[in-house]
């Protein structure tokens, strides 16, 4: 059976990952690659973050049968509710794990990049309960389509640093944090928010988010008998959530893995960031992978609704997946995206993140049979996403 879901020594995933980096940081990554197994898998920091998730974050979230959604679409809906942990997504499970392993790093100061700004809240929050600086880089324009968020980070502490260069979107603020951290390497670590950047990042995040597959496996078997479900759905920019939840079953053929991608206005229309359809092999923030970039190797500027899926790239652990079919990959429209998150909410009253949204859509782009069962990861609420969804409620299509 092949193992998909652990890099080699060198962080690759068949063709895609590694670590490329500039030599500043080489003693930054080197440390961590060598450490964080061990580190990881030690019962010490394993108690101490269990009981964090446990009494901190809420966990484990309920894996919810959608009734209403289930009768819709004739088959068999299941929510994994990561937007019933604290801080509001599934983010949180990365940020507290790599915080406390900074701690024991002896790292003092604490960068991130955020779109969205879950995993910059999540970061924030980590970072005012183990007592870290924090720094979080955010482009712009997310910025401005984000306050609800940009304000939680405030008031947790975190200086939050707008940034105005690019597109002013979720890539350049990775490229901010990136500058950040080559200039402050001694005190400072790096808490990428996705399975993307150098080895080892894509498979801690990876490790830290599994708990969402983990957590299925017991929570479908106490509900329905069975450990494995026939399908299982999570949205995917950079592809955490996904990673996480995929996890325990990505070696098990007979689940089949579907992967959400934020087709913006479609996927050739030239506001995209379908990557798995526009991208080729390329060098995005430290690994190799699939990449949107134009025959110079210059990157492409995405497009989504979705501030968490506005993102060029995409992990090598998914890069990996859609190369040898392991998973479908399915361009989702800004309009799916939102006709899903309105039926959702009127369904079953649960308001969901843009992001998951993408990922709910998916429901009417398959044909699944009444005895299949889906599990489809929420990975986030939609407070943070009321003030588009209020703008879409001016058209009568929303309102009716």
């Amino acid at each position: 059976m092949k193992n998909y879901k652990d890099p080699d020594l060198n962080g690759y995933y068949g063709e895609y990952g590694g670590a490329f980096i500039p030599e500043m940081l080489h003693p930054n990554v080197e440390q961590l690659k060598t450490t964080y197994l061990e580190l990881l898998e030690s019962p010490e920091f394993q108690n101490e973050y269990k009981d964090l998730l446990k009494n901190y974050v809420g966990r484990a979230t309920p894996l919810y049968y959608a009734k209403n959604l289930s009768e819709r679409y004739q088959t068999q809906v299941y929510l994994k509710r990561e937007d019933l942990n604290h801080t509001g997504a599934h983010k949180i499970n990365n940020a507290l794990g790599q915080a406390l392993l900074a701690k024991k790093l002896g790292k003092t100061r604490i960068i991130a990049e955020t779109g969205a700004g879950q995993h910059g809240v999540a970061t924030a929050t980590a970072c005012a309960l183990l007592g870290l600086e924090c720094i979080v880089y955010m482009g712009a324009i997310d910025v401005a389509r984000q306050a609800p968020n940009v304000a939680r980070m405030a008031m947790l502490g975190a200086q939050v640093i707008s940034v105005h260069s690019g597109s002013k979107t979720l890539k350049d603020a990775v490229n901010e944090a990136l500058r950040d951290w080559i200039n402050h390497p001694t005190t400072t670590h790096y808490i990428i928010g996705s399975v993307v950047g150098p080895h080892p990042f894509p498979d801690l995040v990876a490790r830290f988010q599994s708990v969402i597959s983990e957590e299925i496996q017991w929570q479908l078997k106490e509900q329905t008998g069975q450990d494995s479900p026939d399908y299982l759905i999570a949205c995917v920019g950079g592809g955490s959530n996904a990673a996480g939840t995929f996890y325990h079953y990505v070696n098990n053929p007979k689940v089949r893995l579907l992967a959400a991608e934020a087709a913006g206005h479609g996927i050739d229309s030239g506001k995209s960031a379908a990557t798995t359809a526009l991208g080729t092999l390329g060098v995005l923030h430290g690994s190799k992978s699939l990449v949107m970039q134009d025959p110079d190797g210059q990157v492409i500027e995405p497009h989504s609704i979705s501030a968490g899926l506005d993102y060029p790239g995409i992990g090598p652990f998914h890069a990996q997946l859609f190369k040898e079919k392991r998973a479908e990959f399915i361009p989702i429209t800004d309009k799916e995206a939102l006709d899903a998150a309105f039926e959702l909410t009127k369904l079953e009253g649960i308001i969901p993140a843009l992001e998951s949204a993408h990922a709910l859509a998916v429901l009417k782009k398959e044909n699944f049979r009444e005895s299949d069962t889906l599990v489809i990861c929420l990975s986030g609420r939609g407070d943070k996403d009321m003030e588009t969804y209020l703008e879409q409620m001016k058209t009568q299509e929303y309102t009716s």
